[in-house]
């Protein structure tokens, strides 16, 4: 008898052994990444209109339509490269997805030497947050405008070179200077990492997920863009509203309090 635990056949059907299985996860949670890394996005579109053209170039050959056949021929011999160029912000977000959620940050050995260290990160964390809880409450109550980047394990230099080097210990007083309206350092994100503020007025890309509130503005789509290509968190000061919200791995969460806020961060950094 074949243990069923190998195989499992079926009269006129092949058998079905655990690696089989294991490869049909595998091929599905790939397909699910894949899903959640152009979700929202003109990538199905493309991919849409990729495959008209393969069935165009198909239905041209059957019919000997020479010069059609021989111009969508050409454009499907490049598809894998053409494919690449028009794929690449979606590639590389997909990579970054990838290596985020697969990084130390998540490591059990890691969690637990932090756990060994908890009253010591505990005292750390309070006097790190201070400061931009603080600033954060007082420009929700003038209504300034401010975006917040919390750096985790990526080093982010490519944003930061956008904007102006600062390098100094962060305050509330420093927070809410850079982001007061006369400013010239008031517009872009503030990128910050422990308690430096490393440098404001830098440039952040938007995000392009159609499935983000139409009502959002610039800073909110920029704060959320962020999250979604690096190991980052935005804090989000509403200039119309006041409200305080933040944004992580491509979700955003609006109109927390001040102590929810710190709450999060306590956790999350």
């Amino acid at each position: 008898m074949i243990p069923l635990v190998n195989a499992i056949q079926i009269q006129g059907l092949p058998s079905v052994g655990i690696t089989d299985v294991i490869d049909i996860l595998l091929v599905a949670i790939l397909a699910y990444q894949i899903y959640k890394a152009v979700r929202g996005t003109n990538v199905l579109r493309i991919f849409w209109a990729v495959v008209i053209i393969y069935i165009l170039w198909q239905i041209s050959t059957l019919l000997d339509m020479r010069m059609t056949s021989t111009i969508l021929g050409e454009f499907i011999s490049l598809g894998i490269i053409l494919l690449i160029i028009v794929f690449q912000p979606e590639i590389r977000r997909f990579l970054l997805m990838v290596g985020t959620k697969t990084s130390l940050r998540d490591d059990t050995f890691i969690k637990r030497l932090r756990f060994w260290r908890k009253s010591v990160s505990e005292k750390n964390s309070t006097v790190v947050l201070e400061p931009y809880i603080q600033a954060c409450l007082h420009m929700s109550q003038s209504k300034t405008g401010a975006l917040i980047v919390f750096i985790r394990q990526n080093e982010a230099d490519e944003i930061i070179r956008t904007g102006e080097r600062i390098d100094a210990v962060a305050s509330s007083a420093l927070l809410e200077t850079l982001f007061f309206k006369n400013s010239p350092l008031h517009d872009g994100a503030v990128m910050v990492k422990g308690n430096t503020v490393i440098a404001a007025r830098c440039i952040l890309p938007v995000s392009s997920n159609d499935n983000i509130d139409p009502n959002l503005g610039l800073r909110h789509r920029s704060a959320i863009g962020i999250t979604e290509q690096l190991d980052v968190i935005s804090v989000i000061v509403s200039e119309e509203t006041g409200a305080i919200s933040y944004a992580v791995g491509g979700q955003i969460f609006h109109d927390v309090t001040p102590a929810q806020l710190q709450r999060y961060l306590e956790e999350a950094l």
